[in-house]
């Protein structure tokens, strides 16, 4: 989104628009979305079902706008402007960082909709699992296992497999990422969950880093 769009007002169209993607948001994911009706997302919002089709066709389509909203998530552009070519340097700060990202966003209502919707939608729509595994997953896998190269190189970190390193690393993140949306769904304290995050990147980078000895003279 460049600055331009930022500034420049919704018309009373894109306004409505807006509205159905927060709304249909809102009830894929407490409700599924199979069991959530274009009546239902029409009347959430106060409109009529013939206004609804006005901007998209059908639920499809809408489903399929949220869907496109995956691909520039903060999960998906995890790694911009965290130091291009020169990230490795950054060591333990960038892991932290990245495990930073994933529990806010297990506290941000979008996303966590969004993360919810992913969830339930996974063994329905072929569509949400390419994303998942490209985007997601696989992407930012590939970029942080580079990266881990780039530090085995300049002796970092030890010497392993970079791409299992970096699957080992994530593994955890999305599953207290998980472990969150479950606790909040349930209405449970997420208290002995939320400092896992950072106690990962300490237990993962004690594992891995490689010890500096100080030199006689």
């Amino acid at each position: 989104m460049n600055e331009h769009s930022v500034n420049t007002p919704l018309s009373k169209g894109g306004k409505t628009r807006e509205k159905i993607l927060k709304h249909a948001l809102k009830l894929f994911s407490a409700k599924g979305y199979k069991a959530t009706t274009v009546r239902d997302i029409a009347g959430s919002i106060g409109i009529k079902q013939s206004a609804l089709y006005n901007h998209f066709k059908n639920k499809d389509e809408i489903l399929e706008t949220l869907i496109s909203e995956l691909t520039t998530s903060a999960i998906v552009t995890l790694f911009d402007h965290k130091g291009g070519l020169e990230a490795h340097k950054q060591g333990k700060s960038l892991l932290m960082s990245i495990a930073s990202t994933f529990k806010l966003l297990s506290f941000d209502g979008q996303n966590e909709a969004l993360f919810k919707l992913l969830m339930q939608e996974l063994f329905r729509n072929e569509h949400i699992r390419e994303i998942y595994n490209e985007y997601f997953y696989q992407e930012n896998v590939k970029k942080l296992s580079g990266i881990f190269f780039a530090m085995m190189q300049e002796e970092t970190i030890k010497s392993s497999d970079p791409l299992l390193l970096a699957n080992e690393f994530f593994s955890p993140l999305f599953f207290y990422q998980m472990q969150v949306s479950l606790l909040k769904l349930d209405k449970k304290s997420t208290s002995s969950v939320v400092s896992l995050f950072e106690k990962h990147v300490d237990h993962f980078w004690d594992t891995v880093k490689i010890e500096k000895q100080e030199t006689l003279f």
